[in-house]
Protein backbone atom coordinates (compact mmCIF):
# COMPACT_ATOMS: atom_id res chain seq x y z
CA UNK A 1 0.00 0.00 0.00
CA UNK A 2 1.16 3.38 -0.57
CA UNK A 3 3.06 5.03 2.33
CA UNK A 4 2.28 8.77 0.99
CA UNK A 5 4.42 10.00 4.29
CA UNK A 6 7.50 8.63 1.87
CA UNK A 7 6.59 11.69 -0.45
CA UNK A 8 9.82 13.17 -1.56
CA UNK A 9 9.02 15.30 -4.30
CA UNK A 10 6.15 16.89 -7.10
CA UNK A 11 7.59 16.38 -10.92
CA UNK A 12 6.53 19.12 -13.90
CA UNK A 13 7.28 18.32 -17.28
CA UNK A 14 7.90 21.96 -19.12
CA UNK A 15 9.01 22.63 -22.24
CA UNK A 16 12.67 24.73 -21.20
CA UNK A 17 13.81 23.48 -18.51
CA UNK A 18 16.10 26.42 -17.66
CA UNK A 19 13.26 28.59 -18.38
CA UNK A 20 11.49 27.02 -16.16
CA UNK A 21 14.31 26.97 -13.35
CA UNK A 22 14.83 30.70 -14.01
CA UNK A 23 10.91 31.25 -13.23
CA UNK A 24 10.16 29.17 -10.54
CA UNK A 25 12.97 29.40 -8.71
CA UNK A 26 12.97 32.84 -7.60
CA UNK A 27 9.07 32.72 -7.08
CA UNK A 28 9.11 29.79 -5.07
CA UNK A 29 12.24 30.36 -3.33
CA UNK A 30 14.06 27.30 -4.34
CA UNK A 31 17.53 26.78 -5.43
CA UNK A 32 18.06 23.86 -7.77
CA UNK A 33 20.42 21.09 -7.74
CA UNK A 34 22.95 20.69 -10.91
CA UNK A 35 21.35 20.05 -14.12
CA UNK A 36 21.51 16.03 -15.23
CA UNK A 37 21.27 15.05 -18.46
CA UNK A 38 20.61 11.49 -19.50
CA UNK A 39 20.51 10.57 -23.04
CA UNK A 40 18.61 7.11 -23.73
CA UNK A 41 17.02 6.68 -20.68
CA UNK A 42 15.29 3.06 -20.94
CA UNK A 43 11.54 3.59 -20.37
CA UNK A 44 8.97 0.91 -20.53
CA UNK A 45 4.98 1.04 -21.37
CA UNK A 46 2.37 -1.33 -21.61
CA UNK A 47 1.34 0.40 -25.41
CA UNK A 48 5.24 0.53 -26.58
CA UNK A 49 7.28 -1.74 -24.94
CA UNK A 50 10.83 -0.55 -24.37
CA UNK A 51 11.66 2.55 -25.67
CA UNK A 52 14.29 5.52 -25.10
CA UNK A 53 14.05 9.19 -24.07
CA UNK A 54 16.08 12.16 -23.74
CA UNK A 55 15.59 13.89 -20.75
CA UNK A 56 16.99 16.84 -18.78
CA UNK A 57 16.18 17.36 -14.99
CA UNK A 58 16.67 18.98 -11.70
CA UNK A 59 15.33 18.81 -8.40
CA UNK A 60 14.99 21.86 -5.52
CA UNK A 61 17.92 21.36 -3.24
CA UNK A 62 15.54 22.24 -0.25
CA UNK A 63 13.37 19.91 1.51
CA UNK A 64 12.29 17.83 2.51
CA UNK A 65 9.37 17.76 -0.32
CA UNK A 66 11.08 18.48 -2.99
CA UNK A 67 10.32 20.09 -6.69
CA UNK A 68 11.49 18.13 -9.93
CA UNK A 69 11.32 19.78 -13.40
CA UNK A 70 11.45 17.32 -16.74
CA UNK A 71 11.91 18.46 -19.89
CA UNK A 72 12.30 15.45 -22.23
CA UNK A 73 12.66 14.14 -26.30
CA UNK A 74 9.47 14.74 -28.29
CA UNK A 75 7.12 12.06 -28.49
CA UNK A 76 8.20 10.43 -24.84
CA UNK A 77 6.90 10.12 -22.17
CA UNK A 78 8.47 13.23 -20.51
CA UNK A 79 7.52 15.70 -23.91
CA UNK A 80 5.75 18.56 -22.48
CA UNK A 81 4.20 19.47 -25.10
CA UNK A 82 1.63 15.89 -24.66
CA UNK A 83 1.03 16.34 -21.22
CA UNK A 84 0.05 19.23 -18.23
CA UNK A 85 1.43 18.16 -14.36
CA UNK A 86 2.83 15.03 -14.03
CA UNK A 87 3.52 13.42 -11.02
CA UNK A 88 4.01 13.06 -6.88
CA UNK A 89 7.12 10.41 -6.60
CA UNK A 90 7.82 8.43 -3.11
CA UNK A 91 10.10 6.23 -2.17
CA UNK A 92 9.31 2.54 -1.93
CA UNK A 93 11.53 -0.09 -0.45
CA UNK A 94 10.21 -2.74 -2.86
CA UNK A 95 8.86 -1.42 -5.63
CA UNK A 96 7.86 -4.92 -7.81
CA UNK A 97 5.82 -5.55 -4.58
CA UNK A 98 4.47 -2.28 -4.17
CA UNK A 99 3.22 -1.66 -7.85
CA UNK A 100 1.57 -5.55 -7.88
CA UNK A 101 -0.44 -4.38 -4.75
CA UNK A 102 -2.05 -0.71 -6.90
CA UNK A 103 -2.04 -3.15 -10.11
CA UNK A 104 -4.63 -5.86 -7.55
CA UNK A 105 -6.52 -2.23 -6.74
CA UNK A 106 -7.70 -1.39 -10.13
CA UNK A 107 -4.43 0.66 -10.35
CA UNK A 108 -2.79 0.74 -14.14
CA UNK A 109 0.88 1.08 -15.35
CA UNK A 110 1.92 4.57 -17.36
CA UNK A 111 5.65 3.32 -17.94
CA UNK A 112 8.43 2.04 -15.64
CA UNK A 113 12.37 2.06 -15.80
CA UNK A 114 12.13 -1.72 -17.09
CA UNK A 115 9.53 -4.11 -17.85
CA UNK A 116 7.89 -6.29 -15.68
CA UNK A 117 9.71 -9.12 -16.04
CA UNK A 118 12.67 -7.65 -14.92
CA UNK A 119 10.96 -6.00 -11.67
CA UNK A 120 10.49 -2.22 -12.86
CA UNK A 121 13.72 -1.00 -12.79
CA UNK A 122 14.40 1.79 -10.30
CA UNK A 123 11.06 4.09 -11.07
CA UNK A 124 7.00 3.26 -12.34
CA UNK A 125 4.20 5.67 -12.63
CA UNK A 126 1.05 4.31 -11.79
CA UNK A 127 -2.18 5.73 -12.35
CA UNK A 128 -5.40 5.77 -10.16
CA UNK A 129 -8.75 4.06 -11.36
CA UNK A 130 -10.76 6.33 -13.09
CA UNK A 131 -7.86 9.06 -13.37
CA UNK A 132 -6.28 11.51 -11.25
CA UNK A 133 -3.06 11.95 -9.77
CA UNK A 134 0.05 10.04 -11.50
CA UNK A 135 2.33 8.21 -8.77
CA UNK A 136 6.22 7.51 -9.18
CA UNK A 137 7.34 4.65 -7.15
CA UNK A 138 10.62 5.17 -7.12
CA UNK A 139 13.34 2.41 -5.74
CA UNK A 140 14.83 3.50 -2.20
CA UNK A 141 18.07 1.77 -2.97
CA UNK A 142 18.91 5.00 -5.57
CA UNK A 143 17.90 7.59 -2.08
CA UNK A 144 21.35 8.27 -1.20
CA UNK A 145 22.71 9.20 -4.55
CA UNK A 146 19.63 11.60 -4.64
CA UNK A 147 20.51 12.98 -0.83
CA UNK A 148 24.25 13.38 -2.21
CA UNK A 149 22.97 15.28 -5.30
CA UNK A 150 20.91 17.62 -3.45
CA UNK A 151 23.50 18.86 -1.06
CA UNK A 152 25.69 19.33 -3.77
CA UNK A 153 28.19 16.63 -3.20
CA UNK A 154 27.74 14.32 -6.29
CA UNK A 155 27.69 15.03 -10.31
Amino acid sequence: MIDYQRLYHVGFLVPDLRAAMDSHGPAMGLTWAKVRTIESLQVWTPEKGLEHADIEFTYSCDGPQHVEMVSGSKGSLFDASLRAGHHVGLWVDDLAAETAELIALGWTIVAAGAPPADGYGNFVYVAPPGGGLTVELVSSQIKPGFELWWAGEAD
